[in-house]
C-alpha cells in the first residue's frame, strides 16, 4: 500500500498537466485522489478526480508536486501552511539537486521527503507503463522505501534507488542528449519518411517520445540539471572535431582526385593529339 495501515490513502496532485493526468489514471485504482490546477478540466470528477484547493491537497496522505521545477517554489508557498506531521511530500521533477535542496529549505521540518523522476512520460507510457522504470531519490523520512515497494509490486515499474547527484549526473546524458538531438532534428524538417533505415525509424520513435514535451521540461532538462552543460560542451565540441576532420579528409581527398586526374590527362596528352591528326 501507499501508506502504511491506510486502506484507502489520499493523494493530492497539485498539477493537472499531461504528467498530472498520466499519474491520476494508475493511483486513481489505488487511493482517493485530489487534484488543483488553475486549468482542472471540467470533465476531471467524471474520472474519479476530486477537484480541490491547495489547503485540501495539502491534507492529504501524500502530496504530490506534478508541476514544472519553475514553479515548485509556488507550489510548495501555497501548500506549506496546511501541511500537517507526517505528510509525505513527493516531486516527480527531471532534475533531482535542485528541487531537493528546495523542498529541504521550504518544506516544514516535520513532513517526509521523496524525490523521484518517472523516467517515462505521456508519450512512452501511453501503452502502459508496467515494465518502465522510474529513479527514487530517499531525501527526508522512511517513506521512499514503502514508496517504491508499491511501484515495484502494485503499478510493476523497475525502480531505481538513487541520490539526486547521482541522478543528476547520469540524467544529463541519458535526457539531455536525447533531448538536444531531438530538438535539432525537429527543426531539420521536413525529414524522410519513405526510403529510410531501421536505424533511422528508431532515432525518429526517440525523436516523437519528447516532441511534444513541454519547453519547461526540456529548459529543466538542459539548464536546471548542473551536470547537463558540461555533457553539452562536450557533444559540441566533438561534433567540431568531427566536422573539421570530415572537412580535411574530403578535402584531401579532392586534391588527390584532382591530381589523379591530371596525371591521367597528361598520359593521355599524345594519344588525343595523334587522335586530333588522324582526324585531319
Amino acid at each position: 500500500m501507499l501508506i502504511p495501515n491506510k486502506i484507502n490513502p489520499s493523494v493530492g496532485l497539485m498539477g493537472f498537466g499531461a504528467f498530472g493526468r498520466l499519474i491520476a489514471r494508475h493511483l486513481k485504482p489505488h487511493c482517493r485522489l485530489l487534484a488543483f490546477d488553475p486549468a482542472l478540466p471540467a470533465d476531471a470528477a467524471a474520472g474519479g478526480i476530486i477537484a480541490a484547493d491547495p489547503a485540501e491537497i495539502a491534507a492529504c496522505d501524500i502530496v504530490i508536486l506534478a508541476v514544472p521545477v519553475s514553479a515548485l517554489s509556488e507550489a510548495i508557498a501555497a501548500l506549506r501552511p496546511h501541511l500537517h506531521a507526517g505528510a509525505i511530500v513527493v516531486d516527480v521533477g527531471s532534475v533531482k539537486i535542485g528541487p531537493a535542496m528546495t523542498m529541504l529549505a521550504e518544506l516544514p521540518d516535520d513532513v517526509e521527503i521523496v524525490g523521484t523522476h518517472p523516467l517515462f512520460g505521456p508519450q512512452s507510457g501511453r501503452d502502459g507503463i508496467a515494465g518502465l522504470k522510474i529513479a527514487i531519490c530517499p531525501i527526508r523520512g522512511a517513506s521512499a522505501w514503502r514508496i517504491a515497494a508499491f511501484l515495484r509490486r502494485v503499478l510493476g515499474l523497475k525502480v531505481i534507488m538513487t541520490t539526486p547527484e547521482a541522478h543528476d549526473r547520469e540524467a544529463a546524458l541519458v535526457q539531455g542528449l536525447t533531448h538536444l538531438i531531438a530538438k535539432i532534428l525537429v527543426r531539420m524538417e521536413p525529414l524522410p519518411r519513405r526510403m529510410t533505415t531501421a536505424s533511422f525509424d528508431l532515432l525518429m520513435r526517440a525523436t516523437e517520445m519528447v516532441r511534444h514535451d513541454s519547453p519547461g521540461v526540456f529548459m529543466a532538462i538542459e539548464q536546471a540539471n548542473p551536470h547537463a552543460r558540461p555533457v553539452r560542451d562536450r557533444f559540441f565540441a566533438l561534433a567540431e572535431e568531427m566536422r573539421a576532420h570530415l572537412d580535411e579528409t574530403g578535402d584531401r581527398d579532392v586534391r588527390s582526385t584532382m591530381r589523379a586526374g591530371a596525371d591521367r590527362g597528361t598520359h593521355l596528352a599524345p594519344e588525343l593529339a595523334e587522335q586530333g591528326t588522324r582526324g585531319s
